[in-house]
């Protein structure tokens, strides 16, 4: 018998950085070993061509997402939900089951650095958290 393939949502305000990033990162490294999706509580209107840059560096894919809304039946339908950054909040909602996370990230900018140094630096902090989370998930399913 196989254990149940576990689900993770990543949210951040835009959903064009930060959860697109450890979404991307999460898939590239669990492979269809975990479902994983992405939201923004304020959905922009396409994903960060830096973020998408940085990622694609270390061999993970951005290319064909787009923002998405928060929902509730998204909120409801995972067994986790991992908010990437103070400024975005998700409450839960009737019915989820989903703990949730806060991954309060790097902020290079506040630093001074700027650029494809500052999302480099972003990628890796949320790598390092995507890596440290799939081997959690691997943990619970054996």
């Amino acid at each position: 018998m196989t254990a149940m393939r576990p689900s993770v949502l990543f949210v951040c305000v835009k959903n064009g950085g930060k959860s697109q990033m450890a979404a991307a990162l999460m898939r590239h490294r669990a492979g269809s070993a975990v479902a994983v999706h992405s939201a923004g509580t304020r959905p922009g209107g396409s994903i960060n061509a830096e973020s998408a840059a940085a990622v694609a560096e270390v061999g993970a894919d951005m290319s064909g997402s787009h923002p998405r809304p928060v929902t509730p039946e998204l909120l409801r339908s995972v067994d986790h939900v991992i908010v990437l950054g103070s400024e975005a909040t998700v409450e839960p909602v009737l019915g989820m089951a989903a703990p949730i996370t806060t991954w309060h990230t790097d902020e290079p900018s506040e630093r001074g650095i700027e650029g494809m140094g500052r999302m480099r630096l972003i990628r890796d902090d949320i790598d390092v958290r995507v890596q440290a989370l799939l081997r959690d998930l691997a943990d619970s399913t054996d």
